[in-house]
């Protein structure tokens, strides 16, 4: 399985961050897998940002939940996130990531794609 992220690297405040993960080699829709965004922003940990499962439904952090949408096409097995009104503290690495129930250890990473926030 792979999956890599896509999108662009510079986002202005106030905009909306929009970044897909394009997941080969295993389909979106397989039984009982949920696919994650999570992200680290320069100098912290890893944060989960949310997750898309094989059914499709979505699941939000807390933090995030007010700005956070995520989708998915299961025709091009494809899932994006949606991240509104950023800030600069929205600049992290972005990455997709799956996880198999029960929600333990996420066994497949993207390579993760820096995202700038900054007019």
């Amino acid at each position: 399985v792979q999956l890599q992220e896509s999108g662009p690297g510079l986002v202005k405040p106030s905009q909306t961050l929009s970044l897909t993960c394009t997941v080969s080699g295993g389909s979106i829709t397989t039984h009982f897998y949920y696919w994650s965004w999570i992200r680290q922003p320069p100098g912290k940990g890893l944060e989960w940002m949310g997750a898309i499962a094989y059914s499709g439904s979505t699941h939000y952090s807390p933090s995030l939940k007010s700005r956070t949408s995520i989708s998915r096409d299961t025709s091009k097995n494809q899932f994006t996130l949606q991240l509104s009104s950023v800030t600069p503290e929205d600049t992290a690495v972005y990455y997709c990531a799956r996880v198999a129930v029960p929600l333990v250890d996420y066994d497949y990473w993207g390579q993760g794609t820096q995202v700038t926030v900054s007019s």
